[in-house]
């Protein structure tokens, strides 16, 4: 939809299979246009002196690990892409909402909606009109807290997505406590909820274990479910110099994707001007969606009988036994469930060769130091979370925890979406120091266990949730189930949303709802003691200040700390002890009171801000001290050999892949081409194996009809889907987020965690 609100008509997608490298001119070249057209050609020089850098602003897309020593350009295509979409001129003002109806702008595309610009004013809608009108920020604030006051704490929502600094979420969820609930659900519960499961059962510890120097010492790298050249592409920087030692890069995953086979460095004129990539991946193997367990159970397999013959033959074994007895629990059981694991049902579920899952395991073998990345391909299943203990067994097996070189690596998406965690964003109690946070002050904190983002959806269903308060973020277009929950989102009494840009949420109407604007991370914070520093955790567990440099959007704009002092102030009675205006005026005091609530990560916050690369918190299994009952790692069975849904002889049933474009980041569509993988001006494809698309009838480049195979009385069918034959393995396709997401049912997630099981729903094609 233009400004004008005609209706965007996309062309017939174009599909052709990108054979150039990730990186090089094809990134400069994107993100040249993007400068264009978000008309931040002044942003740009502040992306090489600034972005990623100590003394500098940290990027608000993804969470990977910034160095101490930083490239000449610390950003990526998608970085760079989000700080142009942040620094817009482009706004979205008072006089744009006065022309547009909602009714109108749920029309729109995603795209269209954000590429208006900055939100300027706070807004309130107005049904009567149906329209948003400008308000004042106290007429907002009072309003909020009039509504706050009047609910039971328990039918009170506080979301937050990952992108709020520490300051924002340790004051945000503060506010939810002193309000009376626990009901704090963020993004990580739609992505890495599975993560803070698995972990702390193996290994003791909800996060990963590799800090970013490890990649200097590691002598192989396995990665499973990961898009590095999407989700984190600075990561392929320290590929490189991976690649550049000669150590193997072993990827399992259904799609073959260009960040994982070819890279050219754009800050590298030799390769620039040449154009020879650099290989990535010595190996890649296309599993099944759904089978990452049954590969990973046929190296254990292996792995031990070449472990009996070297026994046998009074060799150096293949398991590192030394390590397994010493700091390990539950070998035995784990044996013998991968000693009677069958190797038939292993391929066929794996969908890979034995000799394929042969070669995995023995680089495996040989390799004294490995790391283990992984993302949501592994997360996002019915059992995401045996899946990513599956891979923690197979790093004990041989001691690849707890050394140089060596660990898990779970890749975070936003971008401090693992710090929010660590200050108090959780709904679970036993992750938050209620006792310390009682005696700081002065109040008795709710003790039972809140909302996660599914308990948050069933409550809107029901109608026990009233009021949604949404720190950033587009909760309505991220969750499964979107057409049940737009329907009863408006239900709801009040929806407030904080935000940036206009999003499908903000259109998506309580009986009031408010757009609250804020600024981003690269602008000038300016308060009482002057301008503000804040804080975010990476991937690593690595602490990073952000300074803005640029001029805020409008001076209409308020911080994101400001806007929850205000809600707070208004909504919750006085108390003495929680001094929000103080810690307005100064975010240092903000990092003092973090220190205090958690005070082995954060002592001396304020004294080491701008230590190069971070400080990481420490973390145990690093130095193989394990917070576990046992104070051993465990080794966990499997629930299954499949990580989906129950195996079917109906061949008529797929499993669908959702996934991001490269041109993408979560819900934030930047526009509709998906360069990596050559798909241009649509974003309703389905990508199909050629030999699935003929069985069902769809002729080449024709359209399909996508329906949920499920049987709960509920029928979630879209069409109108371009189809491509993409190399994809037979019974899987794929799709785009979060176009796809009204295809996922709301009771379909992984087991232990419910992080929504979006890499695998079983779904039926048909012509359409």
């Amino acid at each position: 939809m233009t400004e004008q609100g005609e209706k965007r008509v996309e062309n017939k997608v174009r599909y052709k299979h990108y054979t150039m490298p990730t990186g090089g001119w094809g990134s400069l070249k994107s993100v040249a246009m993007d400068i264009i057209q978000q008309r931040a050609l002044k942003t740009a020089p502040g992306l090489l002196k600034d972005h990623n850098k100590v003394g500098g602003y940290m990027c608000t897309s993804c969470a990977w690990a910034k160095p101490g020593k930083p490239h000449l350009g610390e950003f990526c295509e998608n970085g760079a892409k989000a700080t142009f979409w942040d620094i817009t001129s482009k706004r979205t003002t008072p006089d744009f909402f006065s022309r547009h109806t909602v009714r109108e702008l749920l029309e729109w595309p995603d795209y269209d909606l954000e590429n208006q610009g900055r939100l300027t004013h706070p807004m309130r809608y107005d049904a009567a009109s149906d329209k948003y009108v400008a308000t004042t920020w106290e007429q907002a604030f009072a309003d909020i807290g009039q509504h706050l006051k009047s609910y039971d704490p328990a039918s009170v929502v506080f979301y937050a997505s990952g992108r709020a600094s520490l300051e924002t979420s340790y004051m945000y969820q503060l506010l939810a406590r002193l309000y009376g609930n626990n009901n704090l659900p963020d993004s990580s519960n739609m992505c890495h909820e599975t993560t803070s499961v698995a972990l702390p059962e193996s290994i003791g510890t909800p996060v990963g274990t590799v800090l970013l120097e490890d990649y200097d010492h590691t002598d192989c790298i396995l990665s499973f479910g990961q898009n590095v050249g999407t989700n984190a592409p600075r990561l392929l920087h320290s590929l490189q110099e991976v690649r550049q030692r000669d150590v193997p890069v072993v990827v399992f995953n259904p799609l073959k994707e260009r960040g994982w086979q070819e890279f050219v460095n754009p800050q590298s004129p030799g390769q620039m001007l040449t154009n020879k990539a650099t290989q990535i991946a010595t190996q890649y193997h296309q599993v099944s969606a759904g089978g990452d367990i049954a590969v990973m159970m046929g190296m254990a397999k292996l792995l031990l009988t070449w472990d009996d013959e070297a026994k046998t033959a009074g060799a150096k074994r293949v398991l590192d036994v030394d390590f397994i007895a010493q700091h390990t629990h539950g070998f035995d059981i784990f044996e013998a469930a991968v000693r009677a694991a069958d190797w038939a049902e292993i391929l066929e579920i794996s969908g890979l060769s034995y000799a394929a899952i042969e070669a995995a395991a023995k680089t495996y073998a040989k390799a004294n130091a490995v790391i283990a990345i992984y993302g949501m391909g592994l997360t996002q299943h019915r059992y995401g979370v045996s899946n990513v203990q599956m891979l923690i067994n197979l790093l004990l097996m041989r001691g690849n925890i707890g050394k140089p070189g060596a660990g898990i690596c779970p890749v975070r998406g936003h971008s401090n979406v693992q710090g929010q965690r660590t200050v108090g964003i959780s709904e679970k109690t036993k992750l938050v120091p209620l006792d310390k946070l009682a005696e700081l002050y002065g109040f008795e904190p709710p003790r039972e266990d809140g909302l996660n983002t599914v308990e948050a959806c069933e409550g809107i269903v029901n109608g026990t949730v009233k009021a949604f308060i949404s720190l950033g973020g587009n909760f309505v277009r991220a969750i499964p189930e979107r057409d049940l929950m737009e329907l009863k989102w408006r239900d709801l009494d009040l929806s407030v949303q904080i935000a940036t840009k206009l999003n499908r949420s903000h259109l998506i109407t309580a009986r009031t709802t408010y757009i609250l604007p804020t600024l981003v991370r690269s602008e000038i914070d300016q308060q009482l003691s002057g301008p503000q520093i804040v804080t975010m955790e990476d991937s690593t567990t690595c602490i990073h200040a952000s300074r803005g440099k640029y001029r805020p959007a409008h001076d209409m704009l308020l911080s994101e700390p400001k806007i929850v002092a205000e809600i707070a102030k208004h909504a919750l009675a006085p108390n003495p002890k929680v001094p929000w205006d103080d810690w307005v005026g100064d975010y240092a005091l903000v990092r003092d009171a973090i220190a205090a609530t958690y005070p082995e990560p954060f002592h001396d916050f304020n004294g080491r801000l701008d230590i190069p690369g971070g400080f990481p918190r420490p973390v145990a299994a690093r130095h193989r001290q394990w917070e576990t009952e046992m104070q051993k790692a465990n080794f966990k069975l499997p629930k299954s050999l499949c990580s989906s849904f129950a195996a079917s002889e109906d061949r008529a049933i797929l499993r669908l892949i959702t996934l991001r474009s490269n041109d993408q980041f979560n819900t934030t569509v930047y526009g509709y081409d998906d360069r990596l993988r050559g798909i241009h001006k649509s974003r309703m494809v389905l990508m199909m194996n050629a030999d699935d698309r003929i069985r069902f009838g769809i002729n080449k480049n024709g359209l399909a009809r996508i329906t949920t195979a499920v049987d709960d009385g509920v029928v979630r069918t879209m069409t109108n889907f371009e189809v491509i034959d993409y190399d994809i393995p037979s019974g899987s396709c794929a799709a785009y987020y979060p176009e796809c997401n009204a295809l996922i049912p709301l009771w379909q997630y992984a087991e232990e965690s419910k992080t929504p099981a979006a890499k695998s729903v079983p779904v039926r094609i048909e012509p359409a």
